[in-house]
């Protein structure tokens, strides 16, 4: 069995038929800019992240994988982002060799989650994104920004064991 690896902390907010909403605290993710969308540019972006982490920093600080990986599309470019492990400070943490890696604060936000198993093709990522963004409206909830891929395993798991989700950030007027 593989190491249990930190996940971003979150609260329940309700439950719908198909998805959940979730209230994300605070956290602060390492962040990648691709030059285009694709798996090339994902896996690129992926190994400057990891690079980061696995010591190119300027301090050669080696800085826990955390779980999920989250990809999304914005202008064109994709971005990647890994969610540091939360006994980091945006001051703790050690600056990137990597110029085009940035460390970014994120807000506590309100998510809606449409989770599946298995790959996660553009086709098959959208189509669920579409779906999630479907029910969230039919809800009477509003996304204010483009889904995201979140994935929670490595691509060594077997697919029917792969834990995915379509995150998308929502306006909510609940109150807790």
């Amino acid at each position: 069995m593989g190491e249990q690896l930190e996940e971003p902390k979150y609260e329940l907010l309700s439950k719908y038929d198909g998805f959940e909403l979730r209230r994300y605290a605070p956290t602060i993710q390492a962040r990648v800019k691709t030059d285009g969308v694709g798996r090339r540019q994902s896996i690129g972006g992926f190994r400057r992240i990891a690079g980061y982490i696995f010591g190119g920093n300027t301090s050669q600080t080696s800085i826990a994988m955390t779980a999920p990986v989250e990809t999304w599309n914005e202008a064109g470019s994709e971005w990647m982002a890994f969610t540091m492990p939360s006994a980091y400070s945006l001051e703790s943490l050690p600056v990137p060799i990597d110029g085009g890696i940035f460390l970014y604060e994120c807000e506590g936000r309100d998510v809606a989650v449409l989770s599946f198993t298995g790959r996660f093709s553009p086709g098959k990522t959208e189509k669920m994104a579409g779906r999630l963004k479907s029910m969230v409206e039919q809800q009477g909830l509003s996304p204010t920004q483009e889904p995201i891929l979140a994935v929670y395993d490595g691509p060594m798991t077997l697919p029917f064991k792969r834990r995915n989700e379509i995150l998308l950030p929502v306006k909510s007027e609940i109150k807790v």
